[in-house]
């Protein structure tokens, strides 16, 4: 059979695209990722260096300046892959392609700099900018989990170990275990961005030799020419060493936290996932929804399974930025560059793609009280045994006689569930035995799920006033628009 030939109108269906961009990344992220803003910031990296090497005293005019100045944006990225197919060269096909539209100002683009002047500086105004796009996104995730936690932070529901019924905790207990993850990540996150400095002025190897032979070995003038285009490019400090390269360590700090991020989205979505097939919450579902092509019925968490497919591809990238940092061999190898064009854009893509779709789910995130009920209502009976004990006791009864009864009648409760699928139905059969005629009127309250919750309702406030709402204040200016997803 021959292959399908693709209709001219279908061309850009011809090639690979990745689904982070035509599914799931936000545009903002996937243009701080594009061709356009990597090479405008190329050209701007180009300007900061050609203005601070005037301004300390080389030969560099306002005409070249503004002429320069004048061709940020209109990339010709057409005459730059030609260049590139003849060079084998990224950063010198586009010095020849600006210098084709500044020819007064060719002499003088980049004077002095490696490569890396241009391709590591812009990887790091690029993933400061990454952080600031995630950083309002994962704010508006724990605005909305807030709001959740402290609305069912009283409401019982079985809690789990092993993933078997345990003591009962709130919804809202439980989501303030998904806040408490969520804050460790806006807090590494934040601290990954603020750590990040900027390459700078550092030459071929690092020692700024070309830069001192510029300015006939002025050491003074080269320092302050580091100093000038950092704080040009927005940065306050620039690393104090370098090789060719800034550490790739940097990279693997920036996507480590990205990874770990992955993790905690990975874990609330797996918890919703499993509290969907309880049907104790269920996940936002537009009327038009389809759960299953084959089954009308379903309402599958499919939301909380994509984060969960992602985080996974975003979990792995960290130790593939681990690998590139430890086979750095001594000032740099460019084993690194065809990786990092990958990895370190998936990364930001990816971790942008679980933030808004965690934040979809927050927003609609349905809780079925009644569901919760019956389930606790399954289990209390068993929880409440020496409750009911102690009460007998207080009203005279002998504690081993009682907690022989309880347990015979536990055990044929148990059956009842387990071997009939019936209702637990514990609590009947002790208001049948005389034995504990004294406490009957007491059952209710020793049944009453509220009593069993510790300081659950408490632990919620006191975690939202003292660790959550002082975050908040950081984003709560920022407009978080509600979220609609291509499904």
């Amino acid at each position: 059979m021959s292959e399908p030939v693709a209709k001219s109108s279908d061309s850009e269906f011809c090639n690979y695209r990745s689904p982070l961009s035509t599914r799931y990344a936000s545009k903002e992220m996937q243009f701080n990722f594009s061709d356009q803003n990597k090479f405008r910031t190329w050209r701007w990296l180009w300007l900061h260096l050609a203005k601070a090497e005037m301004e300390l005293g080389l030969s560099i005019t306002p005409d070249q300046i503004a002429e320069m100045e004048a061709h940020l944006d209109d990339i010709d990225f057409s005459a730059a892959a030609a260049e590139e197919r003849k060079t084998r060269h990224d950063v010198m096909a586009h010095v020849h392609v600006f210098g084709n539209q500044c020819p007064k100002a060719a002499p003088i683009i980049h004077l002095g700099a490696t490569s890396c002047y241009v391709g590591d500086n812009a990887d790091l105004l690029i993933l400061r900018a990454g952080f600031n796009v995630l950083l309002p996104k994962l704010g508006g995730v724990l605005t909305r989990l807030s709001k959740f936690a402290h609305e069912y932070r009283s409401l019982p529901t079985l809690g789990f170990t092993h993933l078997q019924p345990a003591q009962l905790t709130t919804v809202g207990k439980r989501a303030s275990l998904w806040l408490h993850d969520l804050l460790m990540d806006e807090r590494a996150l934040r601290r990954a961005r603020d750590d990040l400095r900027f390459r700078g002025v550092k030459g071929t190897t690092g020692t700024q030799a070309s830069f001192l032979q510029l300015f006939d070995g002025d050491g003074e003038k080269v320092k302050q020419l580091d100093l000038l285009v950092t704080k040009m490019a927005g940065f306050e400090k620039c690393y104090p060493v370098t090789g060719q390269t800034y550490s790739r360590k940097v990279d693997a700090e920036c996507i480590n936290v990205l990874a770990s991020l992955g993790s905690t989205v990975h874990k609330i979505c797996s918890d919703i996932r499993l509290l969907a097939n309880m049907k104790e919450v269920e996940e936002p579902f537009e009327t038009t929804q389809i759960g299953s092509s084959a089954m009308p019925y379903k309402r599958n968490p499919m939301r909380s399974e994509r984060c969960c497919s992602i985080a996974r591809h975003l979990m792995t990238l960290a130790s593939n930025t681990l690998q590139t940092a430890a086979t750095q061999w001594m000032e740099r190898t460019l084993d690194d560059s065809a990786n990092r064009r990958i990895t370190l854009a998936e990364a930001f893509l990816s971790a942008d793609a679980v933030l808004i779709t965690l934040q979809n789910i927050t927003e609609g995130l349905v809780v079925y009280p009644k569901v919760i009920a019956r389930h606790v209502a399954q289990e209390l009976p068993f929880m409440s045994t020496e409750n009911v004990i102690m009460a007998m006791v207080k009203a005279g009864g002998d504690r081993q006689v009682c907690h022989e009864k309880i347990r015979v009648l536990s055990h044929q409760a148990g059956a009842q569930v387990k071997q009939h699928g019936l209702d637990n139905d514990l609590v009947e059969r002790i208001r049948k035995d005389p034995y504990f005629a004294p406490i009957l009127g007491q059952l209710d309250g020793l049944l009453d799920p509220s009593t069993f919750v510790g300081r659950a309702p408490e632990q919620v406030e006191e975690f939202l006033n003292e660790e959550v709402y002082s975050v908040l204040t950081t984003y709560e200016n920022i407009e978080q628009a509600p979220v609609t997803l291509l499904i």
